[in-house]
């Protein structure tokens, strides 16, 4: 029964610090993030990495970006396809080279300085989707642009990744063109889908004589949808981004979303947020905090100036392009299963495992108050009418 004590530390510490940092005149999620740190094995080891908190972190990250998609306004996504891959081009060709150029300069071999590019080229825009949610900024311009930007950053470092294993992992070959084949079989069949099967699923589920009925079906299609991303070789969240967006065009939206958002942000997506912290330990990290300042700079610096120039050349303003930019330096869960993946291939040196991890959590950790700094309506000087 120890975690139901895990449980109850999380959600208990996650609200005190999201409050607090509110307060603060920082968003709520920061706060949760950092209680994380606190509670894992880095201060306090109050709260270990378990199966427990794998699984329901697994399913917090899922609600929320299943959430985001039922939010996403898709007339807006469609308008700006072109600025998000933009953006993803860009947000991951400067970190690429970024990420590279600093692994040489450490000494690393070839591949591993390849693998360190790829690593910082990923994105995960759950923490970005959380403070835009907190600001009512999700359905804005800048907003859609970086969920479709993550879409397309996600095939993109996934068919890098796999050239790399291919070319220098120490695990089997990849075949470039069966995993392309594969993203491209997940687009149709989530699009067809979506158009045919989830409104008819959704509408054949109201007339149920059960509890909830038409929120179950929608959790089936989240997490079906989510299931079939993982198998195509994609990052689950993605699946059930596309599996709210769905949902979210069908009569049912508001009543799926009024029922599943408090339990998503009560129960699950808190337990998302410190499973983040609890990668956090500074054994053996004393050694390589030049390393580690390095790239920090170089990896938040990299997808602000790659996303936003590629916003910017595709008719946003300047401080739009600077918020997009913003919005993509988050690397979360998605770059912390990449270094898992490039360690147990080779291509990630153990030596520096830890430093990577603790580089990757201090992007999550600096896009919540920076994403709120930029998006911040600027000051308009009153004029005193005579």
């Amino acid at each position: 029964m120890e975690f139901i004590l895990v449980l109850v530390l999380i959600l208990l510490f996650t609200k005190l610090a999201g409050a607090l940092s509110v307060k603060m005149g920082q968003p709520a999620v920061l706060g949760k993030l950092l209680i994380g740190i606190v509670l894992g094995p880095a201060v306090l080891g109050w709260v270990q990495d378990s199966d427990f908190i794998h699984y329901m972190s697994e399913i917090g990250v899922l609600l929320l970006m299943f959430i985001a998609g039922l939010e996403t306004d898709l007339a807006q996504l469609k308008r700006n396809w072109k600025s998000a891959f933009a953006v993803a081009v860009g947000g991951i060709l400067l970190p690429f080279l970024g990420g590279m150029a600093v692994g040489e300069w450490f000494g690393f071999d070839q591949h591993h300085a390849l693998f360190l590019g790829a690593l910082l080229s990923a994105t995960s825009v759950s923490i970005s989707v959380q403070v835009l949610q907190e600001m009512n900024k999700l359905n804005s311009p800048e907003g859609t642009t970086i969920l479709g930007a993550a879409v397309v950053d996600d095939i993109l470092v996934v068919i890098l990744l796999a050239l790399l294993m291919s070319f220098f992992g120490t695990g089997e070959s990849v075949s470039i063109s069966l995993l392309i084949g594969k993203k491209v079989l997940f687009f149709a069949v989530a699009i067809l889908a979506g158009w045919l099967l989830v409104p008819r699923l959704m509408k054949g589920s109201a007339p149920l004589k059960v509890t909830e009925a038409t929120v179950t079906a929608a959790l089936v299609i989240c997490f079906g949808f989510a299931y079939f991303a993982e198998r195509m070789g994609m990052a689950g969240i993605i699946g059930a981004f596309a599996a709210g967006i769905a949902v979210g065009q069908t009569p049912f939206r508001h009543t799926v979303e009024t029922k599943v958002a408090p339990v998503a942000y009560s129960l699950f997506v808190p337990v998302f947020f410190v499973s983040i912290g609890l990668s956090v330990t500074f054994d053996g990290a004393g050694s390589q905090v030049p390393f580690m300042i390095v790239l920090v700079i170089v990896s938040v610096l990299a997808k602000l100036l790659g996303g936003g120039l590629g916003a910017r050349l595709t008719g946003f303003s300047t401080r739009s392009s600077v918020i997009i930019g913003t919005g993509m330096i988050s690397r979360g869960e998605v770059a912390l299963i990449i270094a898992s993946t490039g360690l147990a291939s080779g291509l990630l040196l153990p030596e520096y495992f830890t430093a990577v991890i603790i580089v990757v959590i201090a992007t999550t950790l600096v896009t919540p108050p920076l994403l709120k700094a930029v998006f911040r309506e600027p000051v308009r000087r009153l004029v005193k009418k005579g």
